[in-house]
């Protein structure tokens, strides 16, 4: 599947906030504690979906401090992970040198064709406004074997936050923003690059989210 032509956009505030913050985050996010029983039931399915084949290779796209990676290996998954940022990426090294972690763009995946059963997108679309959305998920589509699963999780809703204020309670003085998305504009996104919707879990904002939160789970054809 070919991509579309890259966007005009610039990640670099992005790449140096979580640089800037990286050690910090994997500090305070070190596990699945900020996620509720209904998110991580969406990546049991996930994982569930991926291991039931005979290649369970997961790429976890925009990894971070690599803490999804972690869990979805618990769950028999072959993980990779990619990240944007450098420091980040030296975290999920430094806490689990068993797996691959490589600094990478989510619009350009470092990557062939058809390497993964599974693509985790797990709030790493977030930072990326709408015109570039497209790009994100030829990629990951590209990047995804013929019946293989692609997990997208997210805040919903429309607009932007401003999350810069989040990271100076810790004494980062960071530029930051995230963009909300509808899971109709998510599922549209699937359609647009081939796969097909197989479920959506919407829930309230609880314990401290400013916004509901929503899982998609798509299946190439």
């Amino acid at each position: 599947m070919s991509s579309p032509s890259p966007e005009p956009l610039d990640y670099r505030s992005v790449q140096r906030a979580y640089d800037t913050v990286a050690e910090d985050y994997a500090r305070y996010l070190p596990d699945t504690r900020a996620e509720a029983p209904l998110d991580l039931a969406m990546v049991d399915a996930f994982a569930t979906a991926v291991t039931s084949g005979d290649d369970a290779r997961v790429l976890d796209a925009g990894c971070g401090a690599g803490r999804m990676s972690r869990y979805l290996t618990e769950r028999g998954c072959l993980v990779e992970g990619v990240d944007l940022s450098p420091h980040m990426v030296a975290m999920a090294r430094r806490d689990r040198p068993d797996l691959a972690f490589t600094v990478g763009s989510l619009a350009d995946l470092p990557y062939p064709e058809n390497r993964f059963a599974g693509v985790l997108l797990w709030y790493s679309i977030i930072h990326t406004p709408p015109a570039g959305q497209a790009r994100i998920f030829a990629e990951a589509a590209r990047v995804l074997r013929p019946t293989g699963h692609l997990l997208v999780g997210f805040q919903s809703g429309e607009g932007t936050r401003d999350v810069s204020a989040a990271y100076r309670r810790f004494g980062h003085e960071v530029e930051l923003e995230r963009y909300l998305y509808t899971p109709d504009q998510v599922a549209s996104q699937f359609e647009a690059v081939g796969l097909r919707e197989v479920c959506r879990l919407v829930r309230r904002a609880e314990r401290g989210e400013q916004d509901d939160q929503a899982v998609l789970l798509a299946k190439a054809h």
